[in-house]
């Protein structure tokens, strides 16, 4: 059962004991209680809702925009900085923590590159001599050889160290740092922007909904010992 339900209720039975029972230190430990219990439940639902008549309810969902301008300052202040942003791609020219180029090499498509060669020989001196072994069809069978050669080159040069050295010289260019930055954050802002209120209430609600709860259980805890102790000093 729900902390805060699990709270009011233990509450209000205790009010309900004292009165009927006629005990009236259980009577004030479960008003003080109750009351302490509700109100704290109260303040929680009044962060998320809006209840009418009552000034700063729905405070999450109302201060929507501000909230996506928390986040993104925070994205681009702590996280994205021009330091971080200029410590990572710094690396990525080091061969140890260089960015792995072995599964794009391995997606590209390097039958146009064949296709120009192929062009490029028909058009020059030797294509009458190629004609008169087949023309182009004669070495269509090497196209597999060769996209296969050529991927192996590729990757051998995207891991030498001439390759990293001149990866890392052109990645810390001045500009590269700003143009880096700023499309991080056009990138954050147009993520916030699908951003809906209820969305953002869902999310913050589910985030720190368990740890609020304790806040209605602590609120019932002290309540009753203020109830006790103002019921004892009446006795």
């Amino acid at each position: 059962m729900d902390k805060s339900i699990t709270t009011n209720v233990i509450a209000a039975l205790a009010v309900f004991a004292g009165y009927f029972l006629a005990q009236p230190i259980l009577l004030s430990v479960g008003l003080f209680a109750l009351s302490g219990a509700l109100t704290n439940w109260l303040a929680i639902y009044m962060l998320f809702e809006k209840v009418p008549g009552l000034y700063g309810s729905g405070v999450v969902p109302s201060r929507f925009e501000e909230f996506k301008e928390g986040i993104a300052h925070l994205m681009m202040k702590q996280f994205f900085t021009a330091e971080n942003i200029e410590r990572f791609l710094s690396q990525q020219g080091d061969a140890e923590h260089s960015i792995n180029l072995q599964p794009v090499i391995e997606k590209i498509d390097l039958s146009p590159a064949f296709d120009a060669l192929i062009s490029t020989v028909s058009q020059s001196s030797f294509g009458a001599m190629l004609s008169m072994f087949g023309g182009t069809d004669a070495i269509e069978p090497l196209r597999e050889p060769f996209i296969e050669k050529m991927k192996n080159s590729l990757s051998e040069i995207s891991q030498s160290d001439q390759f990293h050295s001149l990866l890392k010289a052109e990645l810390e260019q001045g500009n590269m740092v700003d143009d880096m930055r700023v499309k991080v954050e056009d990138i954050v802002h147009q993520r916030l922007n699908e951003l809906t209120p209820q969305l953002v209430k869902e999310i913050v609600q589910d985030m720190i909904k368990k740890h609020l709860g304790w806040l209605v259980v602590w609120g019932g805890i002290f309540g009753g010992l203020i109830g006790l102790v103002a019921a004892i000093f009446q006795v």
